[in-house]
């Protein structure tokens, strides 16, 4: 297979960052330390650049594109720190997208901004539907839904939803009695639903807590395969975003590590320096080919897709982990003070490596998926 971009996905790739490049992302992250109100509105961009619809058919009004496409806009995003709610938008208009529903329209024109509230799909340790808790490491029970007719009603709560502080639409997962998955789209002033807005470590992030009190909300008709998608979806596109904030690191040290004298020589080229910032590069390039991998997969090779985005999640994770903490090594003092960006990349690093059920369960998906391919029938 040939994973070269075509010239239509090196244009998307150049057109995004020319569109981010309007605005001083990193330097808003570091002022919304003290102040969140600093960070811009970038829903606008996301509206201009059409990337509401980027998963959305054209006959809806999108650009009908796959997740290939969509991980290369993020991977943008990434790399400068930017707060364009991907990350909820994209999961939510997919399981939208496969179920015809009526908003689409609006949601690709930007008129409607939904927010995808994530579900752990079934395991071999654990059967049912779960979400994220507000704390503990044992994770929840998925919301508790009772379809009535064209409607769903929603008992229950989600913490750290990305992206839900603001957005118009809620796609939510729940379970019914016998502990089937049900979608359903809930309006954000739907009475019974509260959405509890809260910030973690880096302050780019929007995230919410969200219950469900008696929430009513359209049912989606669609199939646990579509939710599960949703959700290895998601994964891909954090790993995407990881991948961006690695490049950064990685270009940034090593202009430091050129420009940067001690003893009469540039540190880049004492062995230490050298084989660090050559292990990131190892990190990145293999966590590229696993995004890669996975953004083929969904549409090529569905059977593959969970294993693959699972597989980026964990890789793209740790590497900017490292980056981040090699970023700090590398520019020695100034790199611990917020004087310098590292700082920030390492906090993006932290929590993007918990959300979603965090970089240990996409590790521990990995070892589920390769040791049921590898037992005996």
């Amino acid at each position: 297979m040939n994973f070269a971009l075509s010239d239509e996905q090196v244009l998307l790739r150049e057109a995004a960052r020319g569109a981010l490049s309007r605005h001083k992302t990193v330097e808003a992250a570091r002022e919304a330390l003290e102040d969140p109100r600093a960070l811009p509105d970038l829903w606008p961009l996301a509206v201009e650049a059409g990337w509401p619809g980027l998963l959305i058919g054209e006959e809806h009004g999108g650009a009908g594109l796959d997740a290939f496409d969509a991980l290369l806009v993020a991977e943008e995003c990434g790399r400068v720190l930017a707060a364009v709610p991907l990350l909820g938008l994209l999961p939510a208009t997919a399981i939208l997208d496969a179920a015809g529903d009526s908003s689409l329209g609006a949601v690709a024109a930007g008129d409607l901004r939904p927010a995808y509230v994530p579900a752990r799909p079934p395991s071999e340790l654990e059967q049912g539907w779960t979400v994220q808790p507000r704390s503990g490491f044992a994770r929840a029970e998925a919301p508790h839904a009772s379809v009535e007719g064209a409607e769903v009603v929603l008992e229950g709560e989600v913490a750290f939803v990305p992206d839900a502080p603001g957005a118009s639409l809620l796609v939510a997962i729940g379970e019914d009695r016998d502990g089937s998955p049900v979608a359903a789209a809930v309006s954000a002033d739907a009475p019974g639903l509260s959405v509890d807005a809260v910030t973690r470590y880096d302050s780019t992030r929007s995230l919410g807590h969200v219950a469900f009190a008696s929430a009513r909300g359209r049912l989606l008709g669609v199939g646990a395969d579509v939710l599960a998608d949703a959700w290895y979806l998601a994964h891909a596109l954090i790993a995407a975003e990881s991948l961006g904030g690695v490049q950064t690191c990685l270009d940034v040290s090593v202009a430091y590590a050129k420009e940067r004298f001690t003893f009469g020589r540039a540190i880049g080229s004492y062995q230490s320096i050298k084989h660090e910032l050559t292990e990131i590069l190892r990190q990145l390039e293999n966590a590229r080919g696993l995004q890669y991998y996975a953004g083929w997969a969904r549409q090529s090779a569905p059977d593959e897709f969970p294993l693959a985005a699972s597989a980026a999640r964990s890789a793209a994770g740790h590497a900017l982990d490292s980056a981040a903490r090699s970023m700090i090594n590398i520019h020695g003092g100034i790199g611990a003070t917020w004087e310098h960006d590292a700082p920030l990349f390492f906090r993006r690093a932290q929590l993007s490596r918990r959300l979603l059920g965090g970089t240990e369960d996409a590790t521990d998906r990995v070892a589920e998926q390769s040791l049921l391919a590898a037992a005996p029938a």
